[in-house]
């Protein structure tokens, strides 16, 4: 048949021929104007006659696939439908029998996806699934044997009789034999020709569709191996050939696809040219150079300034210099043998790049990939777009595998410093504090070794990160582009995790020095009370007499009272922490003027905090992420009042949690509060007038002022010697008889000892190791993917609030983000905690993990007898052994080794054995018995609701349109995108005039003629198009389809009325089509949005 139609195109073509050049001799006479123009008709005329002259086997297969394509939206069942769904599988049996099939429509310009789709789909399940495909494309200008070279290298049969010129792209399939496919690591190799290209001026590329642009960069995008064809012949061709392809090579940098690029000059005289040109080839270097800054300009990628930063490329070898096809002139001259001896040395040069080329894929992946990127090629959307499956397969895979790096990494360093901080509340505890090492010199060592493993840790991380990069499987060459964000994300993980680690050994030695001279006073106290009780107790053995309880206790309260007059109690000061507090907030606001100054002396801190904050109007200078004008007039205020709020919160939080520690206050306290507010406000990019601020800040220090005097007030009660005193007087006198009647000990102290020290750091021990092992249940549970990554999280709440179908929920959520997903997240873990007893079942792994190591510490300590000469010393041997787990309390253990005397320690060491077994199941009881999830989960230390937020929450920032959260992974990612835009309309803006919600969606809006305005602009609006000089972090993927946001659009359809009527605005004026959504449609387009497979 394709015999037949060339013998037919033969036939005709000659006399149009001639009847064209007849046309244009007479041209070049001079006629009459009338004349010409009808000439002119004429001449096209002629050109469609000899276009449609042109008919090929190609033609037919057009036709074909535009049947099915049709059919395709026909009712599944429809006949008409069945009729045509054996054709895909035809065609791609034609393509295994080496027939060549269209891609792109040479003349619609389009790939028809459904009958390539099926086709390629059709052929993935004829070939076995694990077959591996090589792409070889070509690109060059018409005419210039680009297809007699594939045609020569490969023996296929691309079309070059019969006068018709290669329109679109072609495909065929060429299958590799078992003693290659090692070497070329593929099962078969797909040619791809392509129509020739045609002159381009370099113009902005996003007012620009032009045909050829389109063609270079689809074909660069699909293959592995592309040759660029250049004539020698014509300079000037070759310089607008080299134009479009720097462009298509920069784009496919931009989506991580890296073809081996080589180019071929054709029509070369000298057969020594590839020696005597390497002038020529540093001059094509230079071209080459010219044209990516002259491309990256355009693209907006200034930073790259050589063809080599896009492309690896060598002009040395990857150039090829191909002598004439003929000797002559054809039809009568003879063909040059050094044309297919050049052709084959190129070919084995192309075999050897094979090896350069990134993984294979098999015919399933390459038609995704096709589908995709001509989806980016239609819109002019060659940045990340996270609509294509297998960049988001491959970003999300990325995404798992960092979080899971960087959670280990957060648990390594949990363990440690609670290590670390255990030792520093141990520290003198049994005797190791000296004058030649002190509790500074152990900060210093400590942070030395907090140094050093943070740096294991971290390399431990970028180890995993360049190995995983390493290995080819999944895509990884796809998301190249973001491996730097990862690497500066694990810097930023140590860098902070350092900052928090030296807060935290501060805070400890702090607390510690705190303390070191109350129990300074104390120990004195206790030891002349100790030498008073020996000496009534010599006393006593020395009368004759035998002495009855009774006189023992009269004896002993002498003593007492005589002692007690004796010692000058004298406690800690009391400080007024308002004042501190007020004095700390004047030198922080010292260097802002006298305005300042005078808010402050007018303001009394005692009365500061007692009423809820409101933010007045004008307490604003800049809201940097207001964009639109037309919002509700209280929009800058609310959203300032939501922000005050946000952080009143988390003032609050921190001031409870310091609370919760039952330590003295600090002034430094005071300082880590201003640190919260100034880093939220910056964070969130808003700049308060000084009256905002200073009221802000007022409100917070009445708040913790007062919170912080009952801590330190309730600090100093306890902790008053005297007091102290009074309560030990019951043990002083038991043990004072005890001692008196020389009684075993043994049993008492071990009772003494389970029970005042163990027992409260079993407890403390528990409660601060559980915190990790809650999120590990949360990452491991049933819902684990939900918290995988932050793409998967957005799915799963969207899913959820598409469930509940409740208008207060997705107000919540649009609102106040961040304290929506914060309760979201806790009644989650409250949730799976519930179930099956879970908290309990980890509260008693760690319990009998550390009496396991209490019990081995006592076999331990007891087997060292030469150590052991008293139980007293044996307790120290074991509080040292302890020291890194348990932080044991200086009160209680001062008071069991007082008047501890006893030598029977195998006797107390059974005792204390038997002690800790009847603690541990005392504590498991407790545990089954507490009920209370939520709170037990907010006396944590280490809160995993808070943990898993940070984690999760990712940067904070949200589309600057549409405050869409950012998805993107990592913590110092270059730039910002989210899977799903919503409506504007959704959270109330409205137009400016009309007072109407408008409907737009970001990913229409970007390529569409709308324009934005920013507050800063002073009334100049700007095209949503250049959206990325306003906000050059912020990805928007262009996407016009009605799919792209049928979830928001579903919302936005639904509540429209309660919005409206919520904002004060009036309703949008909504589309039809997405009145007809219903919530399945919603749940199917947030799949899609999200690459959420059933």
């Amino acid at each position: 048949m394709q015999i037949h139609l060339d013998n037919l195109s033969r036939q005709n073509l000659s006399g149009l021929k001639e009847k064209y050049k007849e046309i244009q001799k007479n041209k070049s006479q001079k006629k009459e104007m009338a004349d010409v123009d009808h000439q002119k008709k004429y001449i096209l005329d002629l050109d469609r006659q000899i276009s449609d002259c042109s008919l090929g086997l190609e033609h037919f297969l057009r036709e074909l696939g535009q049947l099915y394509e049709s059919a395709c939206y026909l009712p599944k069942e429809s006949p008409q439908r069945k009729q045509v769904e054996h054709l895909p599988g035809l065609c791609a049996q034609m393509l295994l029998d080496g027939f060549s099939v269209e891609l792109v429509d040479g003349d619609a310009s389009n790939i028809p996806l459904k009958w390539i789709s099926a086709v390629l789909t059709e052929l993935h399940t004829i070939v076995s699934s694990n077959s591996k495909v090589r792409v070889v494309t070509v690109l060059g200008v018409q005419s210039t044997g680009k297809s007699t070279l594939l045609n020569t290298m490969f023996g296929v049969q691309f079309a070059v009789s019969s006068g018709r010129c290669t329109r679109g792209a072609f495909m065929q399939l060429i299958k590799v034999n078992n003693d290659l496919k090692e070497e070329l690591k593929c099962n078969f190799i797909m040619v791809i020709d392509t129509e020739g290209l045609k002159s381009l001026e370099l113009a902005k590329l996003e007012d620009s569709y032009e045909h050829d642009n389109e063609l270079a960069t689809l074909v660069v995008g699909l293959s592995d191996f592309t040759i660029i064809n250049i004539s020698m012949e014509n300079s000037t061709e070759m310089k607008d050939i080299l134009q479009i392809v720097v462009h298509a090579f920069l784009r496919m940098k931009e989506v991580g696809k890296k073809p081996v690029c080589h180019f071929v000059h054709q029509n070369v005289s000298d057969m020594s040219a590839h020696d005597n040109n390497m002038r020529d080839r540093e001059k094509l270097l230079e071209q080459l150079d010219e044209m990516t800054q002259a491309a990256a300009r355009m693209e907006n990628k200034e930073n790259i300034t050589k063809f080599t930063d896009v492309m690896e490329y060598d002009p040395n070898t990857s150039s090829s210099y191909i002598p004439g096809l003929w000797y002559g002139t054809p039809p009568m001259a003879p063909v040059n043998a050094g044309y297919s001896e050049a052709v084959n040395d190129f070919k084995k040069s192309l075999i050897q790049g094979f090896r350069k080329c990134q993984k294979t894929e098999n015919v399933l992946n390459f038609m995704i990939w096709t589908k995709s990127l001509w989806q980016s090629v239609k819109f002019e959307n060659f940045i990340f777009s996270f609509r294509n499956s297998l960049v988001a397969d491959a970003y999300t895979r990325l995404c798992t595998e960092y979080n899971r790096w960087e959670w280990a990494f957060q648990k390594e360093m949990y363990s440690w410093i609670m290590c670390a901080e255990t030792n520093i509340l141990n520290f003198g505890l049994t005797g190791q504090c000296t004058t030649a090492y002190t509790i500074k010199h152990m900060l210093c060592d400590l942070k030395i070794e907090a140094s050093e493993k943070l740096s294991l840790e971290e390399k431990k991380i970028l180890d995993n990160l360049a190995r995983y990069f390493e290995n080819q499987d999944g895509h990884v060459s796809l998301v190249e582009k973001y491996r730097e964000d990862f690497v500066a994300s694990a810097k930023t993980l140590r860098r902070e995790t350092e900052n928090k680690l030296m807060d935290t050994l501060r805070a400890a030695v702090e607390i510690k020095e705190g303390m070191a001279k109350l129990n300074e006073i104390k120990s004195s106290h206790a030891n002349t009370l100790e030498k008073k009780v020996l000496a009534l107790l010599q006393t006593c053995r020395q009368k004759k007499s035998d002495l009855s309880d009774q006189d023992l206790r009269e004896e002993f309260e002498k003593m007492w009272e005589e002692t007690l007059s004796e010692i000058n109690f004298s406690g800690l000061p009391r400080r007024d922490v308002t004042l501190v507090a007020f004095n700390v907030l004047s030198g922080h606001l010292s260097t802002r003027g006298s305005h300042v100054s005078s808010m402050l002396i007018k303001n009394d801190l005692v009365d500061c905090g007692r009423t809820r904050f409101e933010v007045k109007s004008g307490s604003w200078m800049v809201m940097a992420k207001d964009l639109l004008i037309h919002k509700d007039p209280n929009h800058q205020r609310n959203e300032l009042q939501n922000i005050c709020d946000n952080i009143i919160e988390r003032c609050q939080e921190f001031i409870t949690q310091r609370v919760q520690n039952k330590s003295d206050f600090h002034d430094t306290y005071i300082n880590e509060l201003f640190e919260i507010i100034d880093e939220t406000l910056q964070k969130k990019k808003c700049k308060v007038n000084e009256e905002c601020e200073v009221s802000l800040k007022l409100h917070i220090c009445g708040i913790a002022a007062r919170e912080f005097q009952k801590m330190h007030d309730h600090f100093i009660t306890v902790n008053d010697p005297r007091k102290c005193l009074e309560q030990s007087k019951n043990k002083y006198l038991n043990d004072f008889i005890d001692l008196f009647h020389e009684r075993d000990q043994c049993q008492k102290k071990a009772d003494e000892f389970t029970t005042l020290c163990l027992k409260p750091a079993v407890l403390d021990y528990v409660t601060k190791m559980i915190g990790p092992d809650v999120v590990d249940e949360m990452k491991k549970g049933k819902a684990s993917e939900n918290f995988s990554t932050r793409v998967f999280f957005q799915f799963s709440i969207l899913k959820q609030l598409l469930t509940e179908g409740q208008y207060d929920k997705y107000k919540q959520y649009i609102s106040n983000y961040e304290q929506f997903v914060k309760q979201w997240l806790f009644d989650l873990i409250v949730n799976q905690l519930s179930n099956e007893s879970t908290l309990e079942k980890l509260e008693k792994t760690h319990l009998t993990e550390i009496v396991r190591i209490i019990t081995d510490a006592i076999v331990a300590v007891r087997n060292t007898t030469s150590t052991n000469k008293d139980i007293k010393t044996l307790i120290q041997n074991l509080c040292s052994s302890l020291g890194d787990k348990l932080v044991l309390h200086k009160d209680a253990l001062d008071s069991i080794m007082t008047l501890n005397y006893s030598e029977k320690t195998d006797q107390f060491a059974d005792s204390l054995t038997e002690f800790v077994r009847e603690m541990e199941l005392s504590l498991e009881v407790k545990y089954i018995h507490e009920t209370d999830i939520t709170e037990r989960l907010r006396s944590m230390p280490f809160k995993p609701q808070d943990k898993m937020f940070t984690s999760l929450f990712g940067c904070g920032e949200v589309c600057p349109f549409c405050s869409s959260p950012c998805e993107a992974g990592g913590k110092e990612h270059s730039k910002h995108f989210t899977s799903v835009h919503r409506p504007q309309g959704v959270s109330g803006w409205r137009n400016k005039e009309t007072k109407v919600l408008v409907s737009n969606i970001c990913s229409s809006s970007v390529i569409s003629d709308n324009r934005f305005q920013t507050p800063l602009s002073e009334d100049k609006y700007h095209p949503y198009k250049d959206y990325h000089k306003y906000y050059p972090d912020w990805i928007i993927a262009g996407d016009p389809s009605i799919e792209a946001s049928d979830y928001w659009k579903y919302v936005m359809a639904t509540f429209n009325e309660i919005i409206a009527k919520d904002g004060g605005a009036l309703p949008a004026v909504i589309p039809e089509d997405w009145k007809d959504l219903t919530p399945e449609d919603a749940m199917k387009s947030l799949k899609g949005s999200f690459n959420v497979k059933d």
